[in-house]
């Protein structure tokens, strides 16, 4: 894995999962392999039929030189066109955004971004994600010393 955006999880209801493929310059390519990158403050939006990550961070390679890349530059998603046409119907709903979670290196060494279609949450619900993962860590707690005894 080489970035995650952990802020999603805390600020969001994860509604569906997709795994995109990305263009990407031979210099950025070579940047992410040491590891560099952020997707914190990024967003997908939809042009032309086509979805696109913007404010993605991917330093530059300091050995490319003549040919670097812009590090903020917009860059294309591949994903099925059934899976682009039911995101950008979530995108045009209310409510509905679409953000990045993982960017990661598969099996096959190809650069891919995991990103969900996700419903904001309020204040209120923040507060009960929190009262529940507190209480899921007590019961483990007791769980795990009552199997000690």
């Amino acid at each position: 894995m080489i970035t995650e955006n952990r802020r999603a999880y805390h600020e969001y209801f994860i509604e569906e999962l997709y795994e995109a493929g990305i263009v990407l310059t031979g210099s950025e390519a070579k940047s992410l392999r040491c590891g560099k990158a952020s997707i914190v403050e990024c967003h997908i939006s939809e042009e032309k039929g086509e979805l696109f990550i913007h404010g993605s961070y991917i330093p530059e390679y300091d050995k490319a030189k003549l040919y670097n890349h812009y590090p903020r530059r917009p860059r294309k998603l591949l994903l099925h066109s059934r899976e682009i046409k039911k995101l950008t119907g979530l995108i045009q709903r209310k409510g509905y955004t679409v953000v990045p979670l993982k960017f990661y290196f598969n099996l096959k060494n190809k650069a891919k971004l995991l990103i969900a279609a996700v419903k904001g949450k309020k204040l209120h619900d923040k507060r009960e994600t929190i009262k529940q993962r507190e209480w899921d860590r007590q019961k483990a707690r007791v769980l795990k010393d009552s199997g000690n005894i």
